[in-house]
């Protein structure tokens, strides 16, 4: 990753904006970065750190004061990075959030929220990439492949911090590392195994519960049997034997209370089938004494029985000529109503011009004249039909007509339409087929009044910066001179200042002498020139500065005018401007004529689609009318044929339907005289017979006459009732018979014979509460039969299930042994006798190659005596190992603690430390190549050999292309670097100027 620019505005102590070139200032590969203390040199590191990470380093972050208290109110904090990594180059902007004046308040402030905008350059572009913080952000993190901390460590090289780790405890270095490497899985692999041991102990931790719950059922089931065993006790013996013992123990209970239950039941027994003696013989004698009861009342009934009989017999008879009684009275109603209907259609008849005798014939004639009128309907039907479609036929072809001389008019009229628009079309081609290259001079004219805008300004800013660097060129060499003048004048009155000094007697200080016979007289005192020498000089420096910055302005200047003249900057304006005018007037009138000719050819496209729709409705009209013609012909001659064929069938009738509703009304009226004349006569027929058939019947009922039948016929509820009572009875008698013949009944009877009486009421119920005892005895000693079984069963059960969960807890056990001892291993316990956890193991793994990386750069630095060791030796009073480090001293060969460097060789082993981080980082980052490098304070401590051996050390740094800024105030170092980037600090805050040092 190299870094090629950075912008900064309102950030920090910059309240203007600032611009570094890194490529400028990094081309020797190596550059110092200094200032006055507080000027903002840490600053620029924050810069870079937030522009890529969104984020400053260390405490700094906390106080989220970013932007600059120097800067405008209303300027806006941003920087801006321009970096490429991985083989390509980007641009990242980024404003942190700020509280900006707002707009519409006087006083208020309003919270403007972060903004990010990475884009990259591709195919000689910038194109944008996005302009989400947090997918800027994952983007960056990609192509870095290091995140914020790795950064600042890697980065960014802070020796305060590598001095500190370099003589830390073992114990000390563990966040350091942890952070740099990530080592954060190897945690969570110790929780992990942690946890599986503590889900294993938990697993035992339950079998072992189960074990002791199945333990305490086999109790309990013993203890609900009214037993006295004890629960179990470990110190008594093995589980499975106790529970054998439990088990034999409820086995006999069980093998007693099944005998007890059989006795109590036998007993029960017995005095369930002697009561239920004596309830069969009470039942018997109560049912014998009721049959008797019942026979009485049957013998009271029998005189209304046989009354009741004889009146449904009489009844019987007679319902037996109902049906003839029924069929004379129907006959009488027939006769009568058939007589009124053919009185009625007789005086209808009349009505109609008809005599009686004649309907018949009558009839047939007008039935033959329906027929014939019926079979002729279609036909009529037909020449109504065709006399519709003739009219239809007529319109159709007067519309056709119509129709072919509109559409031939309007033919006409398109056509000559047409011809004006391909004329207009013609006109317009030839200007819309240059509009692109109108467009593209009319741009090119605006453009070029562009430069000349910008040319003129530029000369303008040009002549000023000349002006301005002119007069300070004068300011210069006057400030200049004066203080030569002043140098010279202090030379001059050296000679006074020594002898004034000079005491008679005692040697020159100069010449040696002691006589001193014209010593010489300062005009002015020592002190004052040197004072004003020094302010001569000061004001000489500053007047320089100033015209070394104004030189590089007019340099500037003129080069941008010369770049605008070059483009035709210098021409002249109002020419510049006359070319656009006209340049924009033809662009605009080829548009337009773009656009109307796009208009006439989309009329020009919908008018040949009217002419031809319009063409094929003609010739549809045409071939309409034809056809309505030729159809009007052939329909003429079919209805002249038809009319002249139902003229005779009409009779002078408005058509034949209205002949047809006559004659159909005079076949209705004889239809229902003819049909009223049999009726009449069939029903008298029908009325003698019905007589003649009840006579012969009544004889044989045992009747004289009909009304003598009519008189014993019954209702039907009152014929229901008799047939109910008669039924009863008959009924009852036959029970009676029956039940008197029942065995239990007849055995009754013989016993009451013999004196053979039932146990009285009071006895049975004692001898039922007796039986009831002996049951609920037998029951219950059933009951504890069943639950000792069921006691059994469980035990049985139990023991088995506590063999089973006790074979399947061993392996759980083992495991949980081994996941235990692993945990306690991990964790740094247990057998563990360095004490070191895996976090700290593969740490010390990545410490070791750390101090092999430090420890090629320590050689060279410290001129082959050094070199950097990782130790795992254990630590005093049980603490925890694995993270120390030595120095090696190669000259006498012992080995002795980092704390005992001094000064000049802790800062040489902390930065050799921090680059060996540094290189065994980067490499587990992904490797990531680190092109741009920052190495902060602390050469101070080196002695002159010592410094020269450690920037031997950071030049070799640049080879392959890296560029390394140091941050340093030693004197040494400003004139041994070429290349460096000041931070000067003011009231109004800080600026950064690069400049070329003198190497002396």
């Amino acid at each position: 990753m190299r870094i090629h620019r950075l912008e900064i505005e309102a950030f920090g102590p910059f309240a203007e904006p600032q611009v570094i070139d890194f490529d400028q200032l990094g081309a020797q590969g190596l550059f110092l970065l200094n200032g006055a203390t507080g000027a903002g040199k840490t600053s620029i590191l924050d810069a870079v750190c937030f522009a890529l990470y969104g984020s400053v380093p260390g405490a700094r972050q906390d106080g989220k004061r970013l932007r600059s208290d120097h800067a405008a109110p209303a300027a806006e904090p941003r920087v801006v990075c321009e970096f490429s990594a991985r083989g390509r180059r980007f641009e990242v902007s980024r404003s942190p959030a700020w509280e900006r004046p707002s707009k519409r308040g006087r006083n208020g402030t309003t919270t403007q929220q972060a903004k990010t905008l990475l884009r990259e350059w591709v195919s000689g572009e910038w194109q944008e990439k996005t302009s989400r913080n947090d997918e800027a952000g994952a983007e960056l993190a990609d192509v870095l492949g290091m995140d914020r901390e790795q950064f600042t460590r890697v980065v960014m090289l802070p020796q305060g911090d590598f001095a500190a780790f370099l003589r830390s405890k073992a114990a000390d270095r563990l966040d350091l590392l942890q952070k740099l490497f990530g080592t954060q899985r190897f945690e969570a692999v110790e929780r992990q195994v942690a946890r599986q041991a503590a889900e294993a102990s938990g697993a035992v931790e339950d079998n072992a519960a189960e074990l002791k719950m199945l333990l305490d059922r086999a109790a309990a089931e013993q203890e609900h049997l009214g037993g006295e065993h004890a629960p179990f006790d470990p110190a008594a013996g093995e589980p499975e034997a106790w529970l054998a013992s439990v088990e034999a123990a409820v086995t006999a209970e069980e093998d007693r209370c099944r005998t007890a239950a059989r006795a109590a039941e036998t007993h029960a027994a017995g005095l369930s089938a002697k009561l239920q003696e004596d309830q069969d013989k009470a039942r018997r004698h109560a049912r014998l004494a009721a049959a008797m009861q019942r026979r009485v009342l049957f013998e009271l009934a029998a005189p209304q029985a046989l009354e009741d009989r004889e009146r449904l017999d009489a009844h019987r008879r007679a319902a037996v000529l109902k049906g003839q009684l029924d069929a004379v009275d129907a006959a009488a109603l027939k006769v009568r109503s058939a007589v009124a209907r053919k009185d009625h259609a007789a005086s209808q008849l009349t009505e109609s011009g008809h005599a009686g005798p004649e309907a018949k014939a009558a009839l047939e004639t007008v039935k033959a004249a329906v027929a014939v009128l019926e079979a002729s309907l279609p036909d009529e039907q037909r020449l109504e039909a065709i006399a519709r479609r003739m009219a239809d036929l007529h319109k159709e072809r007067a519309a056709s007509e119509a129709a072919v001389e509109s559409a031939a008019a309007t033919l006409v009229q398109l056509r000559a339409e047409g011809d004006a628009l391909d004329a207009e079309i013609t006109s317009l081609e030839p200007l819309a087929a240059r509009q692109p290259d109108l467009d593209r001079e009319a741009g090119a004219a605006a453009a070029a009044v562009d430069v000349v805008a910008r040319h003129a300004v530029a000369a303008r800013e040009a002549d000023q910066a000349t002006s301005r660097c002119s007069r300070a060129r004068t300011i210069w060499q006057d400030l200049r001179q004066a203080w030569l003048d002043l140098r010279e004048e202090r030379l001059a009155n050296a000679a006074g200042e020594l002898a004034a000094a000079l005491v008679d007697g005692e040697p020159c200080g100069v010449c040696g002498s002691s006589e001193h016979p014209h010593p010489a007289r300062a005009a002015r005192t020592a002190l004052s020139l040197a004072q004003e020498e020094a302010e001569a000089r000061e004001a000489f420096e500053a007047s320089e500065k100033e015209f070394d910055q104004l030189s590089t302005e007019q340099a500037a200047a003129g080069q941008a005018l010369a770049a605008l003249a070059a483009q035709g900057g210098d021409a002249d304006p109002l020419v510049a401007k006359e070319r656009l005018e006209e340049a924009r007037l033809a662009a605009s009138q080829a548009l337009a004529a773009v656009k109307k000719l796009e208009g006439l050819r989309v009329s020009k496209d919908k008018l040949t689609a009217r002419v031809t729709l319009l063409q094929e409705e003609h010739d549809a009209s045409l071939s309409s009318e034809a056809q309505a013609s030729s159809a009007l012909r052939l329909l003429a001659e079919q209805h002249q044929e038809l009319e002249t064929e139902l003229a005779g069938l009409r009779q002078e009738h408005p058509s034949l339907r209205h002949r047809l509703d006559i004659l159909l009304r005079q076949s209705e009226v004889l239809q229902a005289y003819v049909a009223a004349d049999d009726d009449a006569r069939l029903a008298l027929q029908m009325e003698a017979d019905a007589h003649s058939a009840l006579e012969r019947a009544l004889p044989d009922a045992g009747f004289t006459s009909a009304d003598a039948a009519r008189k014993q016929l019954l209702p039907a509820s009152d014929v229901v009732g008799l047939e109910t009572a008669v039924a009863d009875f008959d009924t009852e008698g036959a029970r009676l018979e029956e039940l008197f013949a029942a065995e239990e009944l007849v055995l009754a009877a013989k016993e009451a014979a013999l004196g053979e009486l039932p146990v009285p009421e009071p006895e049975l119920a004692a001898a039922g509460e007796e039986v009831s005892r002996a049951t609920r005895t037998a029951t219950s000693l059933a009951v504890a039969a069943g639950v000792a079984r069921k006691a059994v069963t469980a035990l049985a059960r139990i023991r088995k299930d506590y063999t089973d969960l006790n074979a399947a807890g061993k392996e759980p056990r083992e495991r949980a042994r081994i996941l235990s001892g692993l945990a306690e291993t991990l964790r740094g316990a247990g057998d563990n006798k360095y004490k070191m956890s895996l976090n700290t193991y593969v740490l010390a793994a990545r410490l070791e190659q750390v101090a092999l990386a430090a420890s090629e750069r320590l050689v060279a630095m410290s001129d082959g005596r050094y070199t950097l060791q990782h130790t795992d030796a254990r630590a005093a009073r049980g603490a925890k190992s694995g993270l120390g480090l030595e120095v090696v001293d190669e000259w006498t060969g012992h080995r002795r603690d980092t704390s005992t460097l001094s000064g000049g060789e802790s800062f040489m082993a902390s930065l050799s430390l921090a680059l060996g981080l540094a290189d065994v980082v980067q490499h587990e980052a992904g490797g990531v190549d680190i092109e741009t490098l920052f190495v902060d304070e602390g050469f101070g401590s080196l002695d002159e050999q010592a410094l020269e051996q450690v920037m031997d050390a950071l030049e070799g740094l640049r080879n392959g292309g890296r560029v390394v800024g140091l941050v340093s105030h030693v004197a040494e170092m400003k004139q041994r670097i070429g290349s460096q980037l000041h931070v000067v600090k003011g009231r109004n805050g800080s600026t950064v100027r690069m400049a070329e040092a003198v190497p002396l």
